[in-house]
């Protein structure tokens, strides 16, 4: 059985993290961004399989759908990771 103090610091953490503001969506999409440029040039194999058509390819190294798709988790990591780390003492 779940103690009250668990429950009430859940309800707390949910209600921080829902709330609609500016930060957090700007924190997700530079977390996104700057993933894709690092690891995109660390990826081992990021040509294998047909290729993302994105703006720039040059800039982005010409990535393929997988290589993307990699990118894209690794970020949503690293921005929810700084979301949660940031909101524990309200800097966002």
């Amino acid at each position: 059985m779940l103690s009250s103090n668990l429950l009430a610091v859940v309800e707390s953490a949910v209600a921080d993290t829902a709330s609609g503001n500016w930060q957090k969506p700007l924190v997700m999409f530079i977390s996104n961004i700057l993933a894709l440029l690092v690891l995109s040039r660390v990826i081992w194999h990021p040509h294998v399989g047909p290729k993302m058509p994105l703006p720039f390819a040059s800039l982005f190294n010409n990535l393929s759908v997988p290589a993307f798709l990699a990118c894209m988790s690794a970020g949503h990591l690293l921005g929810t990771f700084l979301i949660l780390t940031l909101s524990v003492d309200k800097y966002i």
